[in-house]
């Protein structure tokens, strides 16, 4: 027997909380483009574990500036009575794409198909400012990392649209992945349902999100009409002039670079 005393049992440790960014990824270079002084001073201190390299009023400070950034975080609404004239909606968003940067929208707006028509427009990402600022931290370095991000509103846009034949060239697990965040289902959630690992359906996403977000550069707002069962003409004011149909309205550089129909609109 030993004279030992008895040692004390050590505390369970906690589990560590969970790290936003992938092992041995570096935090994301941001700009931030919005138009609320508050929001621009504030993203620093909300965002400490992000790179905030520079705020702007507006896309053409932005441009101006040309800051080295993995994302540009910009709001949707940024004409106000300082700024009359200053590009907002998906002019500002085409401009962002034109210029090289990844653009992740970040904003009020709640409109399914406006949303979609920045995907459409270029966005890699659509986040809601409502979204908690860890769920807003993920979605930025997923943007960053190349993929899409959607909110399940615009995710069952495009569930539509791959069940009524718009988006043939997705594969069955494709579909599966696509539904289950159409209705809001986490990685996690759905790797129970579907018994497939988190890591694999993250690769589908990724795959999925490549084809989608080319789809909605080339589609023209007649095609999403009837594949939505809209009336001809109700995306004209909320879709880029993209696709066949744009290009082949013109010729030479005109042709390439259409001039878009979409004009933004204030109220419902």
């Amino acid at each position: 027997m030993s004279d030992q005393p008895d040692q004390p049992d050590q505390p369970e440790q906690p589990d560590q909380p969970e790290q936003p960014g992938q092992p041995g990824e570096r935090d994301p270079l941001l700009a931030v483009v919005d138009d609320a002084t508050a929001v621009r001073e504030s993203m620093t201190v909300l965002l400490p574990t992000l790179a905030v390299v520079s705020t702007h009023p507006s896309v053409e400070d932005l441009l101006a500036a040309r800051p080295e950034a993995d994302v540009v975080v910009l709001d949707l609404h940024l004409v106000n009575a300082r700024q009359p004239d200053v590009a907002q909606g998906l002019s500002a968003i085409e401009a962002v794409v034109g210029a090289g940067y990844r653009a992740c929208v970040y904003s009020q707006e709640e409109r399914r198909f406006v949303l979609a028509a920045c995907l459409a427009a270029g966005a890699t990402g659509v986040v809601s400012k409502s979204a908690s600022m860890a769920e807003a931290e993920q979605a930025f370095r997923s943007v960053a990392r190349g993929e899409l991000v959607v909110p399940p509103a615009v995710a069952g846009v495009l569930e539509v649209l791959a069940d009524r034949g718009t988006l043939t060239l997705l594969s069955p697990r494709q579909r599966e992945v696509l539904a289950g965040r159409a209705r809001g289902l986490t990685y996690a959630e759905l790797g129970r349902l579907l018994f497939v690992s988190e890591s694999s359906l993250r690769g589908y996403w990724r795959e999925l999100t490549l084809t989608v977000s080319q789809h909605l550069k080339e589609t023209s707002p007649g095609d999403i009409e009837h594949a939505l069962g809209l009336r001809p003409g109700d995306l004209l004011d909320a879709w880029p002039a993209t696709g066949s149909a744009a290009r082949g309205a013109g010729s030479g550089h005109d042709a390439e670079r259409p001039t878009p129909r979409w004009r933004w609109r204030r109220g419902g």
